[in-house]
């Protein structure tokens, strides 16, 4: 056999072992997808890592799935990020003016910053702090996945801050509409309180539809603004991860890149989304394939964690989990009401 005849030879027996895990994904994806069809309250986001927690907690995900699950984990999910790039137009963003893009910049900042300083006020290690900061305030699981390279954070952290910020978003969808007519919030400020402290993009819909077309459109643009600070955030990352194995490189370590290929990809897409070239027809049918590759990669983030041995972890994350929930939230209502003087 030819070397030309033995390379798709060689493809096939590399891509077998994915299939089976590859096949759970899309499955618990597209229910996801169908799920939040009929009920819109629910993310598809949520029931992809629902599922991937309930497997792993319950002995359920099969070896012969593990492949996949690690693949669509790492591969599949970044490229539903790229895709997330084109929900984002930079006419879009630019309606919200200069005083709120001020507003969700300190927020993402605030947030980014106070929940690492909490870590380390609480002991926690840096590489926990730093998954959940990005989480937080970010967007959620996606934005941990994205950081996790530069983290070198263990399984275990990575499951926890995946598990704390599902919890907080799927509970914002309750309390936040709550509080928003407890304090008797305009429909665009409590739209743009969504927006800014609620951390999948899902489940920022499910909260802010409940007060109407108004507050959903502030949340979505909003929360979208938050998106695109993924790729600085992950930059000025990137740099201090640079830095601090600056020693380890000259030794012969391999240094992480500035930027990640994924991020840059995402970035040419809110280009190309800003352009106007790609037809509005499309878009939908865009938004519901990122829909399926985030729903697959979270499936796999999902199946590592294991509800059982994050007991052995302690409190102490649960409670930074819950103090920067507290804290993205009291942040983002005050910036919000300060931008709208």
């Amino acid at each position: 056999m030819s070397a030309g005849a033995s390379e798709p030879v060689e493809r096939t027996g590399r891509l077998r072992p994915l299939l089976p895990g590859l096949a759970v994904a899309l499955a618990v994806a597209l229910v996801g997808m169908a799920v939040h069809k009929r009920f819109d309250a629910i993310s598809p986001h949520v029931v992809a890592v629902g599922f991937g927690i309930l497997g792993a907690t319950f002995g359920r995900v099969e070896e012969s799935f593990r492949p996949g699950l690690r693949f669509s984990a790492k591969r599949v999910l970044r490229g539903g990020i790229v895709l997330l790039g084109f929900r984002l137009s930079l006419s879009e963003l630019g309606k919200l003016g200069p005083r709120a893009l001020v507003a969700v910049v300190v927020v993402v900042t605030a947030t980014f910053f106070g929940t690492q300083w909490l870590a380390r006020r609480l002991g926690l290690t840096r590489s926990l702090g730093l998954l959940m900061a990005t989480g937080y305030s970010i967007c959620g699981a996606s934005a941990i996945a994205a950081v996790e390279p530069f983290a070198d954070g263990t399984e275990e952290e990575v499951a926890y801050s995946i598990a704390l910020v599902t919890l907080c978003g799927t509970l914002a969808i309750v309390v936040l509409p709550a509080l928003g007519t407890l304090l008797n919030l305009p429909a665009s400020q409590f739209g743009s309180w969504v927006g800014a402290s609620v951390h999948d993009v899902g489940q920022v819909v499910a909260a802010a539809s409940t007060h109407g077309a108004t507050a959903l459109k502030f949340a979505v643009i909003v929360k979208l603004t938050r998106v695109a600070l993924l790729a600085p955030v992950l930059a000025g990352v990137a740099v201090s991860s640079r830095r601090r194995l600056g020693a380890a490189a000259i030794a012969g370590a391999k240094r992480p890149p500035l930027l990640p290929l994924f991020i840059v990809l995402f970035l040419v897409a809110v280009a190309i989304r800003s352009t106007g070239v790609v037809p509005t027809s499309w878009l939908p049918h865009i938004q519901d394939v990122e829909t399926v590759l985030l729903g697959m990669g979270l499936v796999g983030l999902g199946s590592n964690v294991d509800l059982r041995k994050l007991r052995a972890v302690g409190g102490r994350p649960l409670m930074l989990g819950l103090a920067s929930w507290v804290l993205v939230a009291v942040v983002s209502l005050a910036a919000v009401k300060l931008s709208s003087l």
